[in-house]
């Protein structure tokens, strides 16, 4: 009886040893996996190309008021579009950022929206099936909205000029044929788009019309550049890009005026 209760206790010990051993060999397979995964993720973020990059000076009348930071990278896993917004007139002062996420095919993957100054505010939005899911905050409390919008919606928040570039873009590839280095677009071709205004928590079709070529002066140089209006519900906005299909310029029916540094 001795014995079988010894050899209860070694056999017992050596489970716990194996069971022991077994767990830190999982552990340190994830542990390796999640570095791996990292590497994999920062060489994939890194074999990304910056095809636009700089900022916008926004202007009410000759002051100007605010400005945007962007950049746009493209890579195998799709486009990134980030951007950080700052304005500062006296003691009232605004800081918010943005990051957009897309798939190859120009679908939404993510989309962030920081607020850090006057509030701290973030939204979220992704998509799911035939939904877009927006969560964001409101002091302490969370909540969610969700829109019945595809993930090729087009997001165009309220402070971030860039994803207009984003939308002309989308306009160039959808309505318009490259013809011997010229952009083939009929002047007056209207295309419309679903967009999502995450900041406001609304949605609304909008359309794009190609108005030509326009001479004008930019920093006291005279460039040609393509001229494209969005239509939307909430006001008009005129923009213009360059011949490397950068957004230059851009006017509202208000009196805003937004253009790169």
């Amino acid at each position: 009886m001795r014995r079988s209760g010894q050899l209860s206790r070694l056999i017992g010990t050596r489970v716990w040893l194996y069971i022991g051993h077994m767990v830190t060999t999982v552990f340190v397979c994830m542990l390796a996996l999640s570095v791996i995964s990292m590497a994999v993720a920062k060489e994939k973020e890194a074999s990304a190309t910056t095809v636009d990059s700089g900022s916008f000076g926004v202007f009410n009348g000759e002051h100007r008021v605010a400005t945007e930071t962007f950049t746009i990278a493209q890579g195998p896993e799709g486009s990134i579009v980030s951007s950080e917004f700052k304005s500062e007139q006296g003691e009232q002062k605004a800081e918010q950022s943005s990051r957009l996420v897309l798939t190859p095919s120009v679908e939404l993957r993510e989309y962030t929206w920081k607020e850090l100054l006057p509030e701290k505010n973030q939204v979220t939005v992704t998509p799911n099936e035939s939904f877009l899911i927006e969560h964001f905050s409101t002091g302490d409390k969370q909540h969610e909205q969700n829109f019945l919008l595809p993930a090729s919606t087009t997001i165009l928040d309220d402070y971030s000029f860039i994803q207009r570039e984003v939308l002309a873009w989308k306009y160039l590839h959808t309505a318009c044929k490259s013809e011997k280095g010229s952009l083939g677009c009929p002047k007056g071709q209207k295309t419309a788009f679903g967009t999502l205004n995450p900041h406001a928590r609304s949605s609304m079709p909008v359309t794009i019309e190609y108005g030509g070529v326009e001479k004008l002066m930019i920093r006291g140089k005279q460039q040609d550049l393509s001229k494209f209006t969005l239509h939307a519900e909430t006001g008009d906005w005129a923009y213009w890009l360059d011949e490397q299909l950068k957004v230059v310029r851009l006017q509202s029916e208000g009196g805003v005026e937004v253009v790169r540094d």
